[in-house]
């Protein structure tokens, strides 16, 4: 009999396959039985933990930026720094992404277009859209402790500020990551610390 650890552990796996081949190729083109012939456990074995594509592909979401998250929030000076110092990860957590997760951006991007093409609603992305709950929980911890030691530009309404911070930064590192730039030449580290300092200078003190 299977043990709950070793249920853990398929799962995961399946997880991890599933995020390599949908971060390599359009999700649609992926289908579940190359997944199974990844991890070896079969199609059948993919069905009992996944009842369908697109909770596979949700789930997948789900672990990729969870995995992200823990690992990242260990650096945070949130509770000992800045608010400023605070927010200056934020903008760093960006830069990481590109250069250590490029596959998670490029994940990211194909997600996006499978919720849109599939109609995935709300109810069925379930846990996911905590991951983003979460992230502007964060944030607004940033912006109260800006109210209070003055390092913030808290002039500017906080839901500005973070929309603008978590789409501009998002979009930039994602169209490096997936390849979209103009320019064979361009320099992606240098053009997005650029946009990563002209972000800080306009809302920090």
């Amino acid at each position: 009999m299977i043990t709950a650890a070793e249920m853990a552990k398929r799962r995961e796996e399946m997880l991890a396959a599933a995020f390599h081949l949908f971060s390599e190729r359009n999700i649609d083109s992926v289908q579940l039985k190359e997944i199974a012939a990844a991890t070896g456990y079969g199609l059948r074995s993919v069905n009992r933990y996944f009842q369908t594509k697109d909770a596979l592909v949700v789930d997948v979401a789900v672990w990729a930026w969870e995995s992200f998250t823990k690992v990242n929030r260990k650096r945070s000076p949130e509770k000992t720094g800045t608010a400023a110092e605070a927010y200056a990860f934020f903008l760093d957590s960006f830069l990481r992404l590109y250069r250590e997760h490029a596959d998670l951006l490029r994940f990211n991007q194909m997600f996006n277009v499978f919720l849109r093409a599939q109609r995935v609603d709300a109810e069925r992305l379930g846990h996911y859209t905590g991951i983003a709950d979460a992230l502007r929980e964060r944030f607004h911890a940033v912006y109260c402790k800006g109210q209070q030691d003055g390092t913030l530009r808290t002039d500017v309404p906080e839901e500005k500020m973070f929309s603008a911070t978590l789409h501009l930064m998002l979009a930039a590192v994602t169209r490096y990551a997936v390849g979209l730039a103009y320019d064979a030449g361009v320099d992606p580290e240098e053009e997005l610390t650029e946009l990563r300092d002209m972000l800080f200078a306009r809302y920090t003190l």
